[in-house]
């Protein structure tokens, strides 16, 4: 390693240690090795009315003669707004070509978040986004930073289930799949029941790597045999759209009794469309293996049947 590399290192962890320490629960930690980390910023920390996730990968150049690679991650950020928003963060970078920058960038995107909520605008009505926008841009998506309590990111307190944890069933995990940093991989846990699961989410996340990916992504059917209908339901966990196409999937190759889980950790370049490929590419791989699909020409067929499906509504019993 050069010697600006190494000081380029060590000025590095002193950045992120200062960063851990005045930000705390704000800072999220994506992938240590790699660099990247997540911020959490809001117009004001007990009554937030707009929030960001700045998304930043550190190059092995910075500060010295590199900028962070970012990402801006809100859905109400769009058009000439996030233009400005950028185009500050490129000023002060230039302004301090050098020096670490992160936490200037932070405080200036809370400044913008001041003044929006000043303005008196209508609220975050655009927080959470509909299951059927069908959006193509990652850069449209907020980044859920993971809390540190598995329950809170799962939306239902784990110890519920910890009394049975006999029946947790068996959890088998896929090949990771790897583009421009990005990285995919599938779990897979037989289910017959919503509460089952409930215990395979929590036991997944109490896997740190896991529990640290920028997206969870999970999708089940349920086959409930005395009606004939499928009880099933997904979660997009912040990657718009991607948990209904993983549905989606999992009804065209007429799949049962299954959880699929596909977690992605962002490597720092947005890879567009390629995203929602590489969640079903691994999701489809993983039922393969474990006999849930047959061959290929099997696994195309539609449905054939018309089938009654019952929505599970999310998060009804926390």
């Amino acid at each position: 390693m050069a010697e600006g590399d190494a000081g380029s290192d060590q000025r590095q962890n002193e950045e992120i240690e200062a960063m851990a320490a005045i930000y705390g629960e704000e800072w999220c930690v994506i992938d240590d090795g790699a660099k990247i980390f997540c911020i959490r910023i809001s117009d004001d920390i007990d009554d937030p009315k707009w929030t960001l996730c700045l998304q930043v990968m550190l190059p092995s150049e910075y500060p010295g003669s590199a900028p962070p690679v970012y990402q801006l991650n809100a859905p109400w950020l769009k058009g000439q707004e996030r233009a400005d928003l950028s185009n500050s963060l490129e000023e002060i970078y230039i302004q301090n070509i050098g020096e670490s920058i992160l936490y200037l960038w932070v405080e200036k995107i809370r400044d913008v978040l001041i003044q929006k909520s000043q303005m008196a605008e209508p609220g975050r009505e655009v927080e959470k986004k509909t299951e059927e926008e069908d959006v193509e841009s990652e850069d449209e998506v907020l980044v859920a930073c993971q809390p540190e309590t598995p329950g809170r990111a799962l939306g239902f307190d784990v110890s519920a289930g910890q009394t049975e944890m006999e029946e947790l069933p068996p959890i088998d995990h896929g090949v990771p799949i790897t583009d421009r940093r990005s990285t995919f991989q599938a779990h897979l846990a037989p289910v017959v029941c919503p509460k089952q699961v409930k215990m395979v989410l929590a036991k997944l996340y109490e896997n740190k790597k896991i529990a640290s990916a920028t997206h969870n992504i999970y999708a089940y059917r349920i086959f409930c045999e005395d009606k004939q209908t499928f009880l099933q339901d997904y979660d997009d966990d912040g990657e718009t759209a991607a948990g209904g196409r993983l549905l989606h999937l999992m009804e065209v190759l007429d799949v049962r009794d299954v959880l699929v889980v596909v977690s992605r950790w962002f490597g720092g370049v947005l890879l567009g469309p390629d995203r929602f490929k590489h969640i079903n590419n691994c999701a489809r791989s993983i039922l393969v293996e474990r006999s849930y699909v047959g061959s290929p020409e099997e696994s195309s067929k539609a449905l054939g049947k018309n089938r009654k499906v019952r929505k599970d509504k999310k998060r009804s019993e926390h």
